[in-house]
């Protein structure tokens, strides 16, 4: 059907962007990391994932997180993950902490769990293995540059997290099933259900 282009009163009204999600909603995301051109073998860092900061002489990754799915899918969020600060080594064990949290929650890994399994669960490559890593995460709000409100993740949902069994377990009518779960709502993860992804971006394993 063809609308009249000078007649708007049967356009979707508008959908405002830029509203602040509440704070301490849980959501499920994809991480993208977005390349920083810095390398360092030493530390182990390649693939030029990590961004050196000219002003702070900071090190991090540049992160981007998508919702995929609940009332907010398809939004956007921004946060840093510290790799080094010069000021000392307080950002980069937060980096470090938020990374092993993704991993739990994206591996169903019990954060408890210390068996070689889980062990191997929290080990990386590279940083090739967390772009694109689905897991879910819990949404805070912080001021931006102008002091207005934004959006950013700075926490990941373990699977000892009640919200986290509540998520799996419940039915989100705007995220499509799990390929291969025949339309089932998924279950609550086991503590140490860890198998290697087939890729980076490959289903979330709490959907599974």
């Amino acid at each position: 059907m063809n609308q009249a282009w000078n007649d708007f009163n049967d356009a979707d009204p508008q959908q405002s962007a830029f509203d602040v999600i509440p704070r301490g909603t849980v959501v499920p995301v994809r991480m993208s990391l977005q390349p920083g051109g810095y390398d360092d073998p030493n530390q182990g860092w390649d693939g030029g994932y990590a961004t050196y900061s000219n002003d702070t002489g900071a090190v991090y990754l540049a992160a981007e997180f998508i919702v995929t799915g609940g009332e907010y899918a398809k939004r956007k969020l921004w946060s840093n993950i510290g790799l080094y600060s010069p000021k000392g080594p307080t950002w980069a064990q937060m980096g470090r902490s938020f990374i092993r949290a993704a991993l739990n929650s994206a591996r169903r890994v019990n954060p408890n769990d210390n068996s070689p399994q889980a062990a191997a669960a929290r080990r990386i490559h590279g940083f090739r293995e967390l772009n694109g890593l689905e897991f879910l995460a819990r949404v805070d709000v912080e001021k931006d540059a102008k002091g207005g409100d934004r959006n950013v993740i700075k926490n990941a949902v373990e699977p000892d997290h009640p919200e986290y069994a509540a998520w799996v377990s419940a039915p989100h009518t705007k995220t499509p099933p799990p390929e291969g779960s025949g339309g089932a709502p998924a279950t609550a993860a086991p503590t140490s259900a860890y198998a290697p992804p087939t890729s980076a971006a490959g289903k979330p394993a709490w959907a599974q």
